[in-house]
Parts: C-alpha cells; structure tokens; sequence
C-alpha cells in the first residue's frame, strides 16, 4: 500500500500538524511519501527528509505553486497520483487540508473522509460527529482513500533519524485555474501558534470587553502561552475569530488549557476537550466546562486573574 501525506508548510518550515498526520499515515501498512508542494521550498523537503518512516520526499516547486492556492494544488497531487498510483492520500484536517482535500477527492470521484481520529483498519475509520458528542465508525470501499486527519488525535513523528530520498518533480501547469494570489494579511505576534502550542488560555464573553481581555494577555505573557476564545468572546469584537477554539474555530489539545469565564458549551468543547491537562474558572458552580476540567476555581475572574498573575 502506498500512501502520500500532503505536507502543510509555509515555504521555509513544514507545519507541526504534518508531523501528526505522517504518525497517522503509519497505520497504514506500506511505504510513506511526502509532498512539498510550493515555491522555493526545497528547505522544506530537506527537513522533511529527517522525519523518521518517509520514504520519499517528493518536492515540486514551481512559481504556480508558490502561493499553495487549491486549484494548481490539487492538479499538482493528481499528476504524482497519476505516476506513483497512491492508495491513501491524507493532510491535516485544518484550513489548508480542508480546501484542498474536497478538490482532490471531486477530481479522483471518490468520496472524501473527513477529520479521521482513529484508522482501524485500511478501509475502517473513527472520526467525530454531532460536534464530538459521538463518535462514528465506518467504511469505504472507494478505491482511493482521500482523508484530513486531526492532529491532535495522533502523536507527532520523529524528526530525527530519517533518512527519506528527495526526488525532485516538475509541475506541468496545464491551464489557467481561474484564481489568482492578490496578497496575504498574516496576524503577527510573538506569541506561539495557537494549534501548535503547548499552553493555551482562552477567555469568554464574561470578561465583559475587549479592554478587560487584556487580563487574558497578560495571563497568556506570563506563561508563555497562546491565546484562545470561545465564540461568544469574538462574536462580541472581543478578539479577532483567529483565536476561537471550537466545532466552528480551531482545534488544539496543548498540555495545559486555561478557560477563563467560558461557560463550556458543545461547541467549544468540541475543540479542546483533548487537551491534557484542563483548568477552569468561572463563577457558575454548574457551568458545564467543570465536568471535564481536570482543576476548577469557583469565583469572580475579575479577582482572581490579577491575583494569579501577580503571583506567576
């Protein structure tokens, strides 16, 4: 069996996430490759080919590719597909995956296999559904598996000890794809990424404003740590929608989530109840986030925040 895990990368350094896909792609018995699709990024196949269990590093790079629109992707994956005849083509199961992922699998008629946790077997599969209250289990005889894999349900490989060859292959653009890259509004911030970090702190609408969030910064300063919010915080301006963590946001499980003032809806649960370690403050005893919370503090934020970050 052969499989291809579609590398996100941002043409200088590959994405942590295509770390935890590659552990995923090793359920699957046979030989891995890895795609580095872009411009300029033969830096990046250098450091995927340190990534213990790949096989080939395939790098194309090519300036249609540069900007990784989905459209000149996806026909650069059907090209490889049509030379090296991958059964299982899988990518992380974020905003890069889930663009481009649903074009692949049109191309290839195949059904698409969304947001995989678990592979059981070659053709059977777990992944969430209504918003991670159940888990379903199920099959697919198509030919070709084409699946997004959340990350944080698999561990991340190895970077050392790899010893992948990197084959270098020209993209053969075929034709206008009807999109063009204008530019690029990147948030910038010297705090880690927030699906990628090892601490999280979330605020929710109970801080009241955007200027009472400021508590929240300085908590997350203090720490280290990323900063999240729940739906209710950005829906109300509190922080732009990068930050939400949820069913409808992002999905992190970092070793420590500190969920401040949010209530513990469905929805947000559904994107950090994996985390390892949960902590919770909110003034409601009944508030649904304490049933998973591995520590809870009952009491007013607004005292609390500032004590607990004057003594960190």
């Amino acid at each position: 069996m052969n499989v291809l895990v579609i590398a996100e990368h941002d043409n200088k350094a590959l994405k942590p996430a295509t770390l935890n896909v590659i552990t995923a792609a090793s359920r699957f018995s046979g030989n891995i490759d890895i795609l580095i699709a872009g411009g300029n990024c033969q830096d990046v196949a250098k450091e995927a080919s340190t990534i213990k269990g790949i096989n080939d590093v395939i790098c194309m790079s090519d300036a249609a590719l540069e900007a990784q629109l989905a459209e000149p992707l996806a026909e650069a994956v059907i090209q490889i597909q049509g030379d090296k005849n991958y059964n299982v083509i899988l990518a992380p199961a974020s905003t890069f995956g889930k663009n481009l992922l649903p074009r692949i699998s049109a191309l290839l008629d195949v059904q698409q296999i969304s947001d995989v946790i678990e592979i059981i077997s070659p053709s059977s599969f777990k992944r969430p559904v209504y918003g991670g209250q159940a888990i379903a289990t199920f099959e697919s005889n198509d030919e070709f598996k084409v699946m997004t894999v959340r990350a944080t349900a698999f561990d991340k490989a190895s970077t050392e000890g790899g010893q992948a060859t990197i084959e270098e292959i020209s993209f053969n653009s075929p034709k206008n794809f009807g999109t063009a890259f204008v530019g690029l509004e990147v948030a910038k911030t010297e705090r880690p990424e927030l699906t990628g970090a090892e601490k999280v702190v979330s605020g929710g609408r109970a801080l009241g404003s955007k200027e009472n969030f400021k508590m929240i910064e300085e908590l997350a300063d203090k720490l280290g740590a990323a900063i999240g919010a729940s739906r209710a915080a950005v829906d109300a301006g509190y922080v732009p929608n990068d930050y939400q963590v949820g069913q409808t946001g992002k999905v992190v499980a970092p070793e420590l989530y500190i969920a401040i003032g949010i209530s513990g809806a469905i929805q947000h649960l559904a994107g950090m109840k994996d985390s390892k370690t949960i902590v919770a403050i909110n003034k409601d005893e009944e508030a649904p986030i304490f049933k998973i919370a591995d520590y809870g503090l009952v009491g007013d934020l607004f005292e609390i925040l500032p004590e607990l970050t004057k003594k960190l």
